[in-house]
């Protein structure tokens, strides 16, 4: 059992000073003004950098006059609480950031921060579903009733092009060419990319598009694709809970979300030969390390590739 600490990463402030405090208020300020971040990240900032002044005040040592060796005790203290690796090296990223303001501000003459590594993370393997759980996922949905036809129809398309799920959500009518069988998807920096579809897929969508005619053409203004039952679009949370709902309801007992079929796209894809650069443009991954990934998921499968095509396999 963690030992329990009431300073650590906890909300409530002990025996922080007034100038510690308005301190970080103003540096919140600061951020909130420069860079829009919202509540969530703007208090996570807060419990570290509150955590953090109570455990110095208790020495005698403010915010101000912290230095490198303070901040690598409090590190160890938090090691020794049973905090993670992660957060961890989320906390010194915060301190980073504050201390590099301040000096800024000259409010400070030396970053305590500087010379402290970040701990090394493990990038975590994603979370994937065999072909037959997605097979299973993909038949959930009553597709006699129209919004069950939605539902399938959403999850053929994540599972076919291995959409963001807030690029699903928002796809509008024009994005799609039937014709051609593509998806055009406006993604992160907005970098536009053309997902194929697939038979399968294609033949979802017209069913779909057929049976919600009235509601897709009475839309006022956007042209939203995919319609909630307000005749909006849907939000990640909705589709969230839908996808949870129909791998309850077949048995799948992992823990997924959306983001989980875009991850059995992508190793799907590489278990059956696809080029990793390919998988790449199609997630709309800028750097192909981030794709790299998949490859430990689909480890079984490139091995056996290696074996059947290399000349000395």
């Amino acid at each position: 059992m963690k030992p329990a600490n009431k300073h650590l990463d906890s909300p409530r402030v002990v025996r922080l000073s007034a100038a510690d405090e308005q301190l970080i208020e103003k540096y919140l300020r600061s951020l909130w003004m420069e860079s829009g971040l919202s509540d969530n990240t703007l208090a996570a900032y807060r419990r570290d950098l509150h955590g953090l002044a109570v455990w110095l005040s208790e020495k005698g040592i403010s915010l101000t006059q912290i230095k490198r060796e303070h901040l690598l005790d409090y590190l160890g203290f938090r090691v020794g609480a049973g905090v993670t690796t992660r957060t961890t090296a989320r906390f010194l990223s915060s301190c980073r950031r504050f201390y590099r303001y301040l000096a800024q501000q000259n409010i400070v003459s030396q970053n305590p921060t500087e010379n402290i590594d970040l701990p090394k993370l493990g990038r975590s393997l994603p979370q994937s579903l065999s072909e037959t759980d997605v097979e299973s996922l993909l038949n959930a949905p009553d597709v006699s009733n129209r919004w069950g036809l939605r539902d399938r129809t959403m999850l053929e398309v994540l599972y076919a092009s291995g959409i963001r799920v807030s690029e699903l959500v928002h796809l509008q009518i024009h994005q799609l060419n039937l014709r051609q069988g593509v998806i055009r998807v406006l993604g992160k920096g907005d970098k536009e990319r053309l997902l194929p579809l697939g038979e399968e897929a294609l033949d979802w969508l017209q069913r779909y598009l057929s049976e919600f005619n009235d509601l897709l053409v009475a839309q006022q203004g956007t042209q939203w694709l995919f319609l909630s039952r307000r005749g909006s679009a849907m939000s990640r949370q909705a589709f969230w809970y839908l996808i949870k709902k129909y791998a309850k309801l077949v048995g799948i007992s992992k823990d997924i979300s959306p983001h989980t079929l875009r991850h059995a796209f992508a190793t799907h894809l590489l278990n059956h030969g696809a080029d990793l650069r390919v998988v790449q443009l199609l997630l709309g991954h800028a750097d192909l390390s981030t794709t790299q990934i998949y490859t430990h998921v689909a480890k079984t499968r490139l091995a056996e590739l290696h074996a059947e095509h290399h000349p000395r396999g």
